[in-house]
């Protein structure tokens, strides 16, 4: 019995233990937190740093304390988790993106933005696989079968949409925000697709049924996504229009608008669909519809409160993966090889550097082939800046290295610490290098962006483009004022001047869609209602 019991004692003095060493790391990591965000402030003007360029580095040179203070035994306060970015970080940080993009140049260039985000994906998936192939295995990094070369591929062509959002500009530069940014979302849902494509089917015997089953696979996620995106927002706007949550709380207008997004994130991964599409595009419905149904306090509490945590977990995504960049685990299994890692890592971004290159350029040529207009077309320069832009990986790539190549975030197999390592400095590298010098690079080649390509209205009170219309920035009194050709054909209407395909969007939104689920201009007025004052000067 005192045996039992002294067993029991010990084993709450280890729970203990435990817990105090979870706090003490929480407070910790919380620090280095607002650290990173005080130190992100005092640079804002700095035209080469980024705050999650500081919160990168800020990570290492915590590793590296850790790691001294532990004698080599750690370097982090936190294991990097799969489940940690992808079910509770990613979410808030895909959606206000999506919240707050600018809609008229999203739909304008959506075509070029699919081109990029789909088609440019796989053709950089098979220029990396193919040369890890050929190259990985005149090296001694041990045997990898088909299936690793493949997901080799996938994880570095994913490009880092949330790097994009820190050194990319919405205001100064927004059709490259637009096209980087939302190549960034669709590729990150092509290169999770792929992914998961690689793992599910059967790679010894690959053939064109195969390759049928999987190109129909991807059509069905990036619609049923998107679909459930746009469900989830018009819901939303739906129930807060007809029960007006707003006579009573406003609190529970923005925890409903707040929850149905995070429900939209989670029901695509329950079917195995894509969340970060659906997140995304919840958020561009939410902002066109919800965001006008509710009052104008929860209009400015649901602006911030969507970007403050978006920031946070921006600022928490890139600490993590400072810090667990030096895990002394899976360093130790290339100490004897360091030129080997150094050899992988180089051939990695060689590989990628020359595999975004050979869809950006071709892909943009076609683009410019479609648009009549020369101020529409993408120019060398722009070429160039989206290519750099989109060669930064993060904590996508990583999340999908630790599944390929790990057990539960280890692995005791020498070539997969080698991938991991090299995947880490592939993401160190490319994020502080190709981050680094993509401000100056805009200044240089597109030096008066600012003052020639502002185009969107906003207002303090609105969330950034709420003012433009979803898929055009007429008024409505263009629309009477004007005559518009009817197109005599689908020939004659893919010709025509794409304003026309607005304005036609226009007329259905403001005919069926506004009246049923709100927005701008269409809400019943109602003593104390979020209907705006000015809403006569929109009908």
């Amino acid at each position: 019995m005192a045996a039992h019991l002294s067993y029991l004692m010990s084993k709450l003095q280890t729970l203990s233990t435990s817990d105090h060493s979870s706090v003490v790391s929480m407070n910790l990591f919380v620090a280095l937190l607002l650290a990173c965000i005080v130190i992100g402030h005092l640079l804002e003007e700095n035209r080469w740093v980024n705050e999650s360029i500081t919160a990168l580095l800020i990570g290492v040179c915590t590793g590296i304390v850790i790691l001294l203070i532990s004698r080599g035994k750690s370097s982090h306060l936190l294991v990097f988790s799969e489940d940690l970015f992808f079910i509770y970080l990613l979410p808030p940080i895909i959606f206000n993106a999506g919240f707050q993009v600018k809609k008229k140049q999203f739909f304008v260039n959506f075509i070029t933005i699919v081109m990029f985000g789909a088609i440019g994906t796989l053709i950089s998936f098979c220029i990396i696989s193919l040369g890890a192939t050929q190259i990985f295995k005149k090296l001694d990094i041990g045997s990898l079968d088909i299936g690793d070369y493949l997901a080799i591929g996938a994880i570095f062509a994913a490009t880092d949409s949330v790097c994009t959002l820190q050194v990319l500009n919405q205001d100064e530069t927004p059709l490259l925000y637009s096209l980087v940014f939302g190549e960034g979302v669709v590729n990150d849902a092509t290169s999770v697709v792929l992914f998961n494509a690689i793992q599910s089917f059967d790679l010894t015997h690959i053939d064109s049924r195969i390759a049928l089953h999987f190109m129909g696979n991807f059509l069905y996620l990036f619609f049923t996504s998107t679909m459930l995106g746009v469900f989830a927002g018009l819901l939303s706007a739906y129930i807060i229009k007809k029960l007006y949550f707003g006579r009573h709380s406003t609190d529970r207008e923005v925890a409903l608008m707040m929850l149905m997004a995070y429900l939209s994130y989670i029901l695509a991964e329950l079917f195995y669909l894509s969340g970060i599409l659906t997140v995304f595009f919840c958020g561009i419905v939410m902002s066109h519809y919800t965001w006008h149904n509710v009052t104008e306090s929860s209009r400015v509490t649901t602006k911030h409160a969507f970007a403050t945590l978006s920031f946070v977990a921006e600022i928490f995504i890139f600490l993590y993966v400072g810090m667990d960049a030096l895990d002394i685990e899976k360093w130790r299994f290339v100490s004897d090889s360091p030129g080997t890692s150094v050899a992988v890592s180089s051939i990695l971004l060689g590989l990628l550097m020359l595999g975004r290159a050979a869809f950006v350029f071709p892909l943009s040529f076609l683009s410019n082939l479609a648009k009549k207009n020369p101020n529409e077309k993408i120019s060398l320069r722009q070429q160039v800046i989206i290519w750099w832009a989109g060669l930064m990986r993060g904590a996508v790539s990583i999340a999908l290295a630790y599944n390929q190549f790990t057990r539960s975030g280890h692995t005791q197999l020498r070539p997969n610490a080698i991938l991991i390592t090299s995947t880490i400095t592939v993401v160190l590298v490319s994020t502080v290098v190709f981050g680094l010098m993509t401000k100056p690079l805009i200044r240089f080649l597109v030096p008066h962006s600012k003052q020639t390509t502002s185009m969107v209205l906003s207002e303090p009170t609105t969330p950034k483009s709420i003012i433009v219309p979803l898929l055009g920035q007429d008024s409505e009194g263009d629309l009477g004022s004007q005559e518009v050709r009817r197109p005599a054909s689908i020939r004659d209407l893919l010709t025509t001047p794409t304003h026309t395909v607005h304005r036609y969007w226009r007329k259905f939104d403001n005919a069926f869609m506004r009246p049923v689920f709100g927005g701008r201009g269409f809400v019943p007025f109602v003593p104390g209602s979020p209907t705006e004052r000015n809403n006569t000067q929109w009908q």
